[in-house]
């Protein structure tokens, strides 16, 4: 059982990004709450200047850090290792290179206490830098609401605002580390969701917490390059939740479904990286269509 001694962890995953986490955590200083929280940063194997910019942040705020150091091959090891050593039972996520608004604490904290049962928030993520490409961003206004078993349409919901209910990480085992950058497919938030949702929690896309996200990326090659690992990423990701009997139907009628938007190229990838997804289950006798795999073994390793 957990000692809950705050209300809630920010969790910050990060692998040789010193300046943009410097950037971020001047930020996360400026956060307004009258909640009990902590910072939790998640090193994924960093060999640059990450501990020294930790260390300045702790100079210039009171909040508790907990710095916890998270190799692998793929940053999900450092999602895992981040809310396992949570010690709160709400866990929120929010990218190296995003900027939380003063109230964000208080807002992903105020949409879990409405409801017993939500098992994820999703929040609005709008562009810093407006020289950026537009991507990698959410920034719509309305609520939506995902009761259990749900299609949740991949990024919708994005990882670079994130929070969850521990009891339901807990319950499905966390994220899947073959998901994530670094690891071989992305898609990793999509691929959690599912999951959650499948296992019977609701979630929420809500406007209210919000960050700004300065990604970097000025080039249409730049562009270009993330979409085509997002596209081979969803395949897989598809690929995974067909093989469950229990999400089979919903995901297989979706992703017909969502053919129409999509060019015959974006499908081939999918259906390639789906196939990829396979065998490789396949080969390393990873359990296919297993409801609630637990990768916590697989994140210590």
């Amino acid at each position: 059982m957990i000692d809950c001694k705050y209300d809630l962890s920010l969790v910050i995953c990060t692998r040789n990004r010193a300046a943009q986490l410097a950037k971020t955590l001047r930020k996360v200083v400026t956060i307004r709450s009258q909640l009990s929280w902590q910072l939790i940063v998640a090193d994924n194997g960093s060999t640059d200047s990450t501990n020294e910019v930790v260390r300045e942040y702790m100079k210039a705020s009171d909040t508790p850090v907990r710095v916890i150091c998270a190799p692998g091959r793929g940053v999900s090891y450092a999602r895992n290792a981040g809310w396992q050593a949570a010690e709160s039972n709400i866990i929120a996520y929010i990218d190296d290179d995003c900027y939380p608004a003063e109230d964000y604490l208080e807002a992903v904290f105020h949409c879990f206490a409405k409801d017993p049962r939500l098992g994820f928030v999703g929040g609005r993520i709008l562009l810093h830098d407006l020289s950026d490409r537009r991507i990698t961003i959410q920034e719509s206004l309305e609520r939506l609401a995902f009761p259990p078993n749900s299609f949740i349409r991949p990024g919708v919901i994005q990882g670079a605002n994130l929070a969850f209910r521990r009891a339901a990480l807990a319950d499905v085992g966390g994220y899947d580390p073959w998901f994530g950058p670094g690891a071989l497919f992305v898609a990793e938030e999509s691929e959690l969701l599912a999951r959650i949702s499948a296992a019977g929690w609701s979630g929420i896309y809500d406007p209210a917490p919000v960050v700004y996200h300065h990604h970097g990326r000025k080039t249409a090659f730049d562009e270009r390059r993330l979409m085509w690992s997002y596209d081979r990423g969803r395949g897989a990701f598809y690929a995974k939740c067909m093989l469950n009997k229990s999400m089979r139907k919903v995901y297989v009628r979706n992703w017909l479904l969502t053919r129409r938007y999509h060019s015959w190229k974006t499908s081939a990838l999918e259906i390639v990286s789906g196939l990829e997804y396979v065998a490789r289950a396949f080969i390393s006798g990873r359990s296919l269509g297993k409801e609630n795999d637990s990768f916590l073994a697989a994140s210590r390793e």
